[in-house]
C-alpha cells in the first residue's frame, strides 16, 4: 500500500504534453533528416576521394593536407576573411546608424525605412544584374566619377584584380544594410525609455547615453546580427558568381565559390567537402568566440 506522500509526489510529477512533444520532436526529426545527416555525410566525404559517380575511396586527411598547400584555397581563405571583416563591419555600422536615424516615428520616416529595406526583397542574382549595369564601361559609376572630376579613377571594376573583390562587396552591402537596420530597429524599440530619461536627468549627453545605455541593451540583438552576418558572409555565393565567378585570376574567389567550382566543375566532391568543413569551422569559431566573450562579460 502506497503512502499518501508517495501518491502526492506522483500527482505532482510533471507530465509532458503530447502536443508539446510533437512540436519538439517533429522539427527535430525534420532537421535530422535534412540538416544533421547531410552534414555528417559531408564530414565523412571530406576524408574520401569522390567524383559523384564512382564509390568514394577513403583517403584519410589527404584532402586537408592538399588544402594546406593549395594557393587558390589560401587566396580564397584570405578573401573570405576580408569579406567577413568588411561586409560584417560595414553592415553593422551602416545598419545601426540607419536604425538610430530612423528609430523615431516622424513624418516620412516610413518611406525611408521601406526604401532601405527594399533591396532585401530582391534576389542576389537580380542584385548582381543591376550592379553589373552600374559597373559596365561608361556606366553610372564611371559617369559619377567624371561628374565630380575623378575620371582618373575610372577602371574596369569587375575585370581588375585589385578592385574586383571590393566591387562585389558593395552590392552585397547595399542589400544587407537594410536587413541589419530592421534587426536593430526592433532592438531599439524594446529599450525602456525610462533608462534614457534617467540618464538624461543624471546629466549624460547624447553620446554617453548611446554608449552607456543603448549599446549595452542591444547585447541580444548583437548576437543575432553577428550570427546572421557570419553565416551570410561565409555562404556568399550568388552575387560573386553572377558578377565575377571568382575572377579575374581568383582575385574575388571566396571559399564558397571555390567549393562550388571544385565540386561541380572539377567533380572533386571529396575535396569540396573538406572546404565545406573549413567554412563550418570558421563560422563556428567566430560565433562561439563572441558568445563566450559575451557570457564572461555578464558574469563579471
Amino acid at each position: 500500500m502506497t503512502s499518501p506522500a508517495t501518491t502526492l509526489r506522483r500527482r505532482r510529477r510533471p507530465r509532458l504534453s503530447p502536443l508539446l512533444a510533437a512540436f519538439v520532436l517533429v522539427p527535430f526529426a525534420v532537421e535530422s533528416i535534412w540538416v544533421f545527416w547531410p552534414a555528417l555525410q559531408g564530414f565523412w566525404f571530406s576524408f574520401t576521394r569522390w567524383d559523384g559517380l564512382t564509390p568514394p575511396q577513403f583517403v584519410g586527411v589527404d584532402n586537408y593536407t592538399e588544402l594546406a598547400g593549395d594557393p587558390t584555397f589560401r587566396g580564397a581563405l584570405v578573401n573570405t576573411v576580408i569579406w567577413l571583416l568588411l561586409f560584417g563591419g560595414l553592415s553593422v555600422a551602416g545598419g545601426f546608424g540607419m536604425a538610430l536615424l530612423l528609430q523615431r516615428d516622424r513624418r516620412g520616416v516610413g518611406f525611408y525605412r521601406a526604401a532601405l529595406f527594399t533591396p532585401v526583397v530582391f534576389s542576389l542574382v537580380v542584385t548582381a544584374l543591376v550592379w553589373r549595369v552600374f559597373y559596365q564601361p561608361d556606366g553610372l559609376a564611371d559617369q559619377i566619377l567624371r561628374g565630380i572630376g575623378l575620371e582618373h579613377l575610372i577602371r574596369p571594376w569587375l575585370a581588375d584584380p585589385e578592385t574586383a573583390l571590393y566591387a562585389v562587396i558593395l552590392p552585397a552591402l547595399w542589400r544587407q544594410i537594410g536587413y541589419v537596420m530592421v534587426l536593430y530597429l526592433a532592438g531599439l524599440k524594446a529599450i525602456d525609455p525610462a533608462l534614457h530619461e534617467a540618464a538624461r536627468v543624471d546629466g549624460a549627453n547624447a553620446w554617453q547615453r548611446l554608449w552607456r545605455v543603448t549599446v549595452p541593451q542591444l547585447k541580444g540583438v548583437n548576437a543575432v546580427v553577428l550570427s546572421v552576418i557570419v553565416i551570410d558572409s561565409l555562404r556568399s555565393f550568388d552575387i560573386v558568381w553572377s558578377l565575377t565567378r571568382g575572377g579575374p585570376y581568383h582575385s574575388s574567389e571566396l571559399l564558397s565559390t571555390y567549393m562550388y567550382s571544385t565540386a561541380f566543375q572539377g567533380l572533386r566532391l571529396g575535396y569540396a567537402s573538406a572546404i565545406a568543413v573549413v567554412i563550418f569551422a570558421l563560422a563556428l569559431a567566430v560565433i562561439l568566440g563572441y558568445l563566450v566573450r559575451a557570457f564572461r562579460e555578464e558574469d563579471t
